[in-house]
């Protein structure tokens, strides 16, 4: 098992944060990482997600969702074409700090027997994907 964590600091509440993160139908004008997220985004049911790390191409694929927490996160948990070769469950979480401060984490906890052949791309180009969604993220509710 290997797990991806990244974290950024935003100024504003919760709330503010949720109503853009689940803005889905948005994603495509903001997130340079979650280049798309559509179907009816709910536990148990499968959605359609495209990623776009930096510099590489774009992966479709349908991951049943696993929690969905308003104000305060939702999962996913996919696989690559059969489980046990490269599977990840996709965290958000919203951590409140103060009334006017959230702790936004992005982690991936990711599974198979293909981790030690794509640990270096974990490492490089999901942890930037993942940053830089973070980054959007919070400029974009802090302009708001």
């Amino acid at each position: 098992m290997k797990q991806l964590i990244t974290q950024i600091e935003i100024n504003a509440a919760p709330e503010k944060i949720w109503t853009i993160l689940t803005d889905f139908a948005n994603y495509k004008n903001w997130n340079p990482f979650v280049k798309e997220l559509t179907g009816n985004v709910k536990v148990g049911e499968t959605i359609q997600v495209m990623l776009q790390p930096p510099g590489s191409n774009a992966m479709k694929f349908t991951p049943v969702v696993v929690s969905f927490e308003k104000n305060q996160g939702f999962s996913w948990k996919g696989k690559l074409f059969i489980g046990g070769l490269f599977d990840g469950e996709h965290i958000f979480e919203l951590k409140p700090i103060n009334e006017h401060k959230t702790l936004f984490v992005q982690r991936e906890n990711f599974s198979g027997i293909l981790i030690p052949f794509l640990g270096k791309m974990i490492d490089t180009t999901t942890r930037q994907g993942f940053e830089a969604m973070n980054t959007k993220l919070k400029e974009l509710v802090e302009k708001s």
